[in-house]
């Protein structure tokens, strides 16, 4: 016998998943935004968050109880980030067709207004730009995103450094960039 299963009532939503409900809506936006820079791919970016958000969900009652929901969930992104880009079965699909569809830069977070910088930053290994995401557009600590990445402090200014010189021999001596911060 078939039995057929209702969604639950809004109303009668545990106190938990309200809490995770409110959370996840209050940040989404900004969580989307961190993953398009990591990513550099709108589509990859939501799928990115999708999943983060389903893994938060699912160990809400360890994370809710954590000192920092953000940074618990800031953590959770980038490491599913990482381990995306450290399988070795990974492949890259190729859009055949183009969408209509706004992607996260549409809105105010990504205005486009220093999109060579963030282009430049896109072409930077994997490391290298998870790494200048999580300093200079999260404004992280270097223990921070050493905590963040998995890796030791030394590797975060390294992996900085590396980027940073980098990105200055792409841009160049740029007035227009002088003083850039990222959009928040």
């Amino acid at each position: 016998m078939l039995t057929r299963t209702r969604e639950p009532d809004p109303v009668k939503l545990s106190r938990p998943a309200h809490d995770f409900e409110e959370w996840m809506r209050s940040r989404q936006r900004r969580l989307l935004a961190t993953a398009y820079l990591l990513t550099g791919d709108a589509h990859a970016a939501e799928d990115l968050v999708q999943t983060t958000l389903a893994k938060v969900y699912l160990a809400w009652d360890r994370v809710s109880a954590a000192q920092s929901v953000d940074a618990y969930a800031r953590k959770m992104l980038v490491n599913e980030h990482t381990s995306g880009w450290r399988r070795l079965w990974r492949h890259r699909e190729v859009v055949t067709d183009t969408s209509t569809h706004e992607g996260a830069t549409a809105g105010h977070e990504y205005d486009g207004v220093r999109d060579t910088l963030w282009k430049a930053v896109l072409d930077l290994p994997e490391r290298q730009r998870a790494v200048i995401v999580l300093r200079y557009y999260e404004q992280l600590s270097e223990k921070e995103a050493a905590e963040a990445l998995g890796i030791s402090v030394g590797t975060v200014k390294s992996q900085a450094s590396r980027a940073l010189v980098t990105l200055r021999s792409h841009l160049g001596d740029r007035d227009d960039l002088a003083g850039w911060e990222a959009p928040r």
